[in-house]
């Protein structure tokens, strides 16, 4: 004959609890995946704004070095050094080991009339900008 369960056996089988601990389980998994989706929302646009930013300040910076070049090349020429060159549109050079931080590019130098025109140009879209000097010589 088969007896019922007392009620002290009748508690001690292992079954699961469905209880309190389980909902706070899923609410802080919830809360984990919207923690984390939220980070990924503001994060990632962040890092963009960033990258745009080191951009910008490489290009000052390669706009910096150009301009330091052509304004010491400028002075040597107006101080004379452009009788060296005949009239027109020619290739200019530089010293290697002044031109070391600047980006690929040319150098152009123009003589006219009275006029002495040092330009450079990067060879890269986004590696700086034209930087043009023009002085009156005699």
């Amino acid at each position: 004959m088969v007896t019922p369960p007392s009620p002290t056996e009748h508690r001690s089988r292992a079954r699961p609890r469905l209880g309190r601990r389980s909902g706070e389980r899923g609410a802080l998994t919830t809360e984990t995946v919207v923690a984390v989706s939220i980070l990924a929302v503001v994060l990632i646009p962040m890092a963009y704004a960033f990258q745009q930013e080191m951009k910008l300040c490489r290009g000052y910076y390669y706009d910096a070095v150009a301009m330091e070049l052509v304004d010491g090349e400028m002075e040597i020429l107006a101080a004379g050094e452009w009788r060296a060159f005949r009239p027109g549109a020619q290739s200019y050079s530089v010293s290697p080991a002044a031109a070391t931080n600047l980006p690929p590019g040319r150098f152009t130098l123009t003589l006219s009339n009275q006029t002495v025109r040092l330009e450079w140009r990067p060879a890269q879209k986004g590696h700086g900008r034209s930087v043009v000097r023009e002085a009156r010589v005699q």
